[in-house]
Parts: C-alpha cells; structure tokens; sequence
C-alpha cells in the first residue's frame, strides 16, 4: 500500500469520534496538501510525501514505546488506541498548506545552469507549531486535554517556549513526552539523511540531560525513553 492508504487505514480503524470523517474528508481533498506535503524544507521528510510518511512514522514508533510493560506500571502511559493514533497522525497537521514550490538556477551534471525545485515555507496561519496543530484540529473534533498537551509540546525542548513550562508540561502530560521521544525517534533514526547526526542527538526530560555518545546512552530518566 501507498503511506496515504496506509494512514487512512489506521484513521479509520482507530479514530472515530464525532467529526473525524470531516478532518479525513479535508485531508483529501484539494484545500489540503496532506499526502504530498515535504515534512521539511531541508531536513527529514523534504520530500513529496514526507509528511505523511513522517506522520506514519511517529505513529509506529508511539505504539512501539507505548507497547512496553514499564510504560503502564511505572510511568501510568495506559492510552485508547484512538488516543494514540490521532496524536501520532495528527500532530503536525499544522504542516498542511505550509510549504510551497520556488525555483533556482543550479548547474546540473552536464555544468549547464537550469532551474531547479526546492522547498520553501509560505505559512499563511502563523500560529505557531504544535499549538496550531491543536487549534486546526479543535475545528472538526474536541480534544482531550492530554490531547491537546501532547501535540501542542510535541516538540519539547526544541520549542522556543520557556524550558520550566516545557518541562511542566511534560510532567503533568506524560503523553507528550512519549509523543516527543516517538517525533524524535522517527526524525533522526528513520528519517534523518546523516546517520553520524543520530549519534549525536541530543534529548532533554525536565532537568535531566540525555546524549547518545557513540551509540552508548548516559544513564539518567531519559535511559527508558531513547532507544
């Protein structure tokens, strides 16, 4: 199957509150780029179809974290498969209509100049990151609050809010700290275009620093999260 058929499969097997058959109605049609959307300009996913790829990608790698013991008995991660699939496939709908197609001059393989494609952003709702997503998807279906938490601080530290009100956040909504080790996970493991870069990411939780070091992990909170 195509990523588009695979993630409406997994929509529609998992998602079914009032107003999901709109949001997946609006996905496909032509007011949205969904499924062939880069996930980036430059970076992971900056390709036709890297958003839904990626989106795909963070799904599997929310239900792989999710799926081990330790999550429920020591952290209390027991989440509706529903839960799960919406904050994986939807969390960066706010990607949607964000980027556009520019054209440079480039020499190609022959030294002659031609004009080549490359990515550029045109964000016509600058709202923000995870909390456009919230506030896109708050237009067909109601959020939980865990919900709403987790795509809104999916990115983590990596957003530019303050860090004690990230790691706030990630404290009191532990789903968004899995939806940010999933978001990570798939960005720099499955996607990232430079292995060497993988090894060298770097992870924060609260207070605690986590870096992979050669491929060995320091112990810490974090040492369950990162795989």
């Amino acid at each position: 199957m195509t990523h588009q058929e695979t993630f409406i499969q997994i929509y529609q097997e998992h998602i079914h509150r009032r107003g999901a058959d709109q949001l997946l109605a609006w996905l496909q049609s032509d007011a949205s780029d969904f499924f062939t959307a880069p996930s980036s300009t430059r970076y992971h996913g900056s390709y036709e179809g890297g958003l839904v790829e990626h989106s795909l990608n963070v799904y599997h790698c929310l239900v792989d974290y999710l799926a081990r013991p330790r999550t429920k008995e020591l952290y209390g991660m027991d989440y509706s498969d529903e839960t799960v699939a919406l904050v994986a496939l939807m969390h960066d709908i706010c990607k949607v209509n964000f980027y556009a197609v520019d054209y440079r001059n480039a020499k190609n393989e022959q030294g002659v100049w031609e004009k080549v494609p490359y990515y550029t952003i045109r964000d016509e709702m600058p709202y923000g990151h995870g909390e456009k997503s919230v506030y896109m998807l708050s237009g067909f279906l109601r959020l939980s609050r865990e919900e709403a938490f987790a795509i809104r601080y999916h990115m983590g530290f990596s957003g530019p809010e303050d860090r004690n009100q990230i790691g706030r956040a990630l404290e009191l909504f532990p789903l968004a700290l899995a939806l940010n080790v999933a978001d990570m996970e798939a960005s720099y493991f499955l996607e990232g275009t430079n292995p060497a870069a993988a090894a060298d990411a770097v992870f924060w939780t609260g207070s605690v620093l986590m870096m992979t070091n050669n491929g060995k992990r320091k112990e810490g909170f974090f040492y369950e999260l990162v795989r």
